[in-house]
């Protein structure tokens, strides 16, 4: 099985899962990210989104390939980038933080260990540009795939609760521990960018 990991750009966009291609839930706050969809501009606010952050702070993204074809994602970027965090009870993210802003593997390429070489290159692109942790706003009550990552899981995978809510805690996960992630969390991490309802390692006391 051949693997390649490549940095997120305009001209990958579209390798995408399909219901990632146009959505703006974090790119745009929730007023702007209404209008978007309601007048058909989703996908040209992506790309816009995707080019401006590029050009101002640099990689926000990768994404993986197995034996050329693409099956999973992950996106992350300042919270000066990330409007919809601002929407969150559990804002801000911490300055010297990246926020996690989401991250999907394509069902069927689960159990690979594909989540941990994703989170795993994100954290050394990170680390090499002297960034000290990533923040994720967690879904409490996560029942299915959606925008928001199931806060259970980024418990499961090592994220620890920066600011508690019955809802959407803010979770934090410190870069030099994602590098080295235990074999035992890697399983956890790929259901949980597949999308897929398994119990988590372990539950925060």
């Amino acid at each position: 099985m051949g693997r390649q990991l490549v940095p997120l750009t305009l001209d990958n966009l579209a390798d995408l899962p399909s219901s990632c291609q146009a959505c703006v839930f974090w790119e745009l706050d929730p007023v702007s990210g209404r209008d978007a969809e309601r007048t058909g501009r989703s996908e040209s606010e992506k790309k816009s989104w995707i080019s401006t952050v590029l050009e101002e702070w640099g990689s926000c993204g990768r994404l993986v390939y197995v034996d050329g074809r693409p099956v999973g994602y992950v996106l992350y970027a300042p919270p000066a980038y990330v409007p919809r965090g601002s929407a969150f009870p559990t804002s801000p993210v911490s300055p010297d933080a990246v926020q996690l802003i989401t991250a999907r593997i394509v069902p069927g390429s689960q159990h690979q260990g594909l989540g941990r070489v994703l989170v795993q290159s994100m954290a050394k692109d990170l680390l090499g540009r002297g960034i000290r942790a990533i923040e994720a706003f967690g879904d409490a009550r996560w029942e299915q795939p959606r925008c928001v990552l199931p806060a259970e899981y980024l418990w499961a995978v090592g994220f620890e609760t920066a600011r508690p809510h019955p809802a959407f805690p803010r979770l934090r996960l410190e870069l030099r521990r994602a590098v080295s992630w235990r074999a035992d969390m890697e399983l956890a991490l790929d259901r949980l960018l597949a999308g897929a309802k398994a119990r988590p390692a372990f539950h925060p006391s």
